[in-house]
């Protein structure tokens, strides 16, 4: 029997009397990031994550017990890189996922394939969507996650301290002079982030100008010409990982950029910051850090 048809069944058992309130009380109802009002009839016991974005939330919010499976570079915590793979964020293996019996599925609307996804709730499968791209809606991800995990007693104190971080960061840079920053997310192509990024929103917390806040894409694709109209003050960019400062060097075939000329040039871990979860608070702090450098320059 699906999920839907259990909760039907349980909703007219109330209603008969046959089924007394504290059999009811398991059933969670939750609004995910689409609108969507998702309930299951008790909380979850097996979840697959379908981004290791929402990966590490799941286990931020006390749930990573509950986890059966996750899509590939779903790595932290390092309990995860254990976890059953159903493909990967951009091309779901359904047949796995279905083998895992899941009675919960949380997707990445933004980045999972919309057909794959569209096909999970005729399978019998509740989905709930996530779709972070700041601070507050991580936060709110934990308490939500911790309500269908039913780990609440985790989750929300996460939050809270989530919450506080932020605010903490915010007060402290609030005065802060601007810098006019360039944060390189690829090099071929060359990509950066937009206004509406998360990154963007961290950079903005510390004081920082996005150069391309503007472009109409979330991660465009521009051209080297751009960077050097736009001549940023620091070029930030976590290479390909590792400290690998690879990319950060091709910068100084550049010597009129004012972000060469003052060694403005940051590595940044980027599993600190290209992934909407708890440790992008711990990216932002070292964002942070790198623009103070850059202000100490001038």
């Amino acid at each position: 029997m699906s999920w839907r048809a259990r909760l039907l069944t349980l909703a007219a058992l109330v209603i008969m009397g046959l089924v007394g309130p504290a059999q009811a009380a398991g059933v969670v109802c939750v609004t995910d990031d689409v609108g969507r009002e998702v309930c299951l009839d008790a909380p979850a016991q097996r979840i697959v994550a379908l981004s290791p974005g929402v990966t590490e939330l799941l286990y931020a919010a006390g749930a990573g017990e509950r986890l059966v499976g996750a899509v590939g570079f779903s790595d932290y915590p390092a309990a995860a890189a254990s976890l059953p793979r159903v493909g990967s964020y951009d091309r779901l293996d359904l047949e796995a996922l279905l083998a895992l019996e899941p009675d919960l599925v949380v997707a990445w609307q933004a980045g999972n394939p919309q057909e794959q996804l569209a096909r999970l709730p005729t399978l019998g499968l509740p989905v709930f969507f996530s779709d972070v791209d700041d601070f507050a809606g991580i936060a709110e991800s934990l308490e939500r996650f911790g309500e269908l995990a039913d780990t609440s007693a985790v989750a929300d104190p996460a939050a809270a301290a989530l919450r506080t971080e932020v605010a903490a960061l915010r007060k402290r840079y609030a005065d802060a002079e601007p810098v006019p920053v360039f944060y390189e997310v690829w090099e071929q192509p060359l990509m950066t982030v937009n206004g509406e990024h998360w990154i963007s929103h961290s950079l903005e917390l510390c004081g920082g100008e996005n150069l391309f806040a503007d472009a109409s894409a979330l991660v465009p694709r521009i051209g080297v010409e751009a960077v050097l109209a736009r001549d940023p003050e620091a070029i930030i960019t976590g290479g390909m990982g590792k400290a690998d400062s690879g990319w950060l060097e091709a910068w100084r075939d550049y010597p009129r950029l004012t972000a060469v000329q003052r060694d403005n040039l940051f590595f940044i871990d980027p599993n600190l910051v290209q992934r909407a979860a708890p440790r992008l608070v711990e990216g932002t702090r070292r964002l942070c850090e790198h623009l103070e450098v850059a202000r100490e320059r001038r």
